[in-house]
C-alpha cells in the first residue's frame, strides 16, 4: 500500500507531509480533542472502539482544522480581501472562526433551511451571511457572485488541497493517542475529512483499514465506489445534515484508492446510534457524528467476514452542532 501511495503522490492533493506542515501550523489554534472509549459500548459492538471526539473541536466540528489551515496559508494580500465559501453549516462556522482568529472578513453563503444552530455559529463568529437556495448550483452561483464584488478568496468545503491536510491530523493525533488502532471509520460526504484521514493514517500504518460510513438516503460515495466513478444525486434525503453533499474531484481520487469500504445507513440506526451516544457515551454528537457508530453496530459491518479481524476501531466524532428542535421532532417520529 505505501509503495502504491508513493507512485500516486503527484495526484492526490494532499500527502502525509502537507498533513504534518498543517498539524504545525494550526497546533496553536486547535484542541488536541480526547479520545474516549466505553466498556459498556465496547460490549454491545464485540470489539474494542475508540472515540475521537471532534465535537470537543472549536466551533463544535472537525472542519475547524481545515478552514484554520486554509486561513493560515494564505499571503497578507490574499488575507486582507477575506474569504468566501458555501456551506450547510460546519464548514461555514469553522471559516468564520478562523477568519475572526486572523482578523479579515469571512462572507459565508448558506443554503436556506440549514440547522439554525449552526448559522448561528457563524453570526457569533462574526461571518457576513448571504443565503442561497438549497441547491449546489445556487450555492455555487450565489458564491461566485460575491467572488467577484469582493475579491476574497474562496476555500471549498472540502476540494481543496489545504482542507484535506487540515483534516487529516485528526490521524495524526488518533494514532498517536491510541496505537493499537487496526481500523477507523469516519463520515463521508464531500470526502475532505475521509481524504486526509486515509492519506494520513496509511502512510503511518499502512494495514489499516479506512472505513467511510453514508446515510442511504445520501449515498453517492457508495454507488461512486461500485462505479469506479463519481455518482452525485439529484436529491438526498437523510436525517444528516451535513453528509448531503457529493465527492469532488480531489478527493474522490483518495476514496476511490484508499477508502476499503462504504457502509450505508438508515436515518433509524443513525439516530439510535444518537441515543447511545447521549446515554451511554454521554457527549452529545449531530447525526453525521453518530453515523460512524451505527456503521459498527450494523448488521452489514458485523456480518461481513471482511471485518471480523477489526478489533479495536477508532471512530471519529465528527460533530456535536445539534438543532434541538429537529433532533426532538426526528426522535419523536423514530417511535
Amino acid at each position: 500500500m505505501f509503495l502504491e501511495m508513493e507512485a500516486n503522490r503527484e495526484k492526490y492533493a494532499a500527502d502525509i507531509s502537507s498533513i504534518k506542515e498543517a498539524h504545525e501550523r494550526i497546533k496553536p489554534y486547535i484542541h488536541r480533542t480526547p479520545v474516549l472509549t466505553s466498556e459498556s459500548l465496547n460490549s454491545i459492538s464485540g470489539r474494542s472502539l475508540f472515540f475521537k471526539c471532534e465535537c470537543f473541536q472549536k466551533g463544535g466540528a472537525f472542519k475547524f482544522r481545515g478552514a484554520c489551515n486554509a486561513v493560515l496559508s494564505l499571503d497578507a494580500e490574499q488575507a486582507a480581501k477575506g474569504v468566501v465559501t458555501h456551506s450547510s453549516g460546519n464548514h461555514a462556522a469553522a471559516l468564520s472562526l478562523a477568519a475572526k482568529i486572523q482578523g479579515i472578513p469571512a462572507y459565508i453563503v448558506i443554503p436556506k433551511g440549514a440547522p439554525q444552530c449552526k448559522v448561528d455559529n457563524v453570526i457569533r463568529y462574526g461571518g457576513k451571511v448571504i443565503w442561497s437556495e438549497s441547491t449546489m448550483s445556487s450555492r455555487e452561483t450565489v458564491a461566485s457572485k460575491v467572488l467577484q464584488e469582493t475579491g476574497s478568496v474562496l476555500i471549498h468545503p472540502y476540494n481543496d488541497g489545504r482542507i484535506i491536510s487540515g483534516q487529516g491530523t485528526i490521524a495524526l493525533e488518533l494514532l498517536e493517542q491510541i496505537q493499537e488502532i487496526d481500523t477507523i471509520v469516519v463520515p463521508i460526504s464531500g470526502g475532505g475529512l475521509i481524504s486526509g484521514v486515509a492519506l494520513a493514517a496509511k502512510s503511518i500504518k499502512p494495514s489499516i483499514r479506512i472505513i467511510a460510513a453514508e446515510p442511504k438516503g445520501a449515498d453517492d460515495a457508495a454507488q461512486s465506489k461500485v462505479s469506479g466513478k463519481i455518482i452525485t444525486l439529484p436529491v438526498t434525503n437523510t436525517i444528516a445534515d451535513g453528509l448531503r453533499a457529493s465527492l469532488g474531484d480531489l478527493t474522490w481520487p483518495v476514496v476511490r484508492d484508499l477508502v476499503d469500504d462504504v457502509i450505508t445507513l438508515e436515518d433509524c440506526e443513525i439516530i439510535e446510534a444518537m441515543r447511545m451516544c447521549y446515554e451511554i457515551l454521554k457527549v452529545s454528537v449531530e447525526p453525521s457524528g453518530a453515523i460512524g457508530l451505527a456503521a459498527v453496530l450494523s448488521n452489514s459491518f458485523r456480518n461481513n467476514p471482511s471485518w471480523c479481524d477489526c478489533k479495536n476501531i477508532g471512530i471519529v466524532l465528527s460533530g456535536g452542532n445539534v438543532d434541538l428542535g429537529s433532533l426532538w421532532d426526528s426522535l419523536k417520529g423514530s417511535k
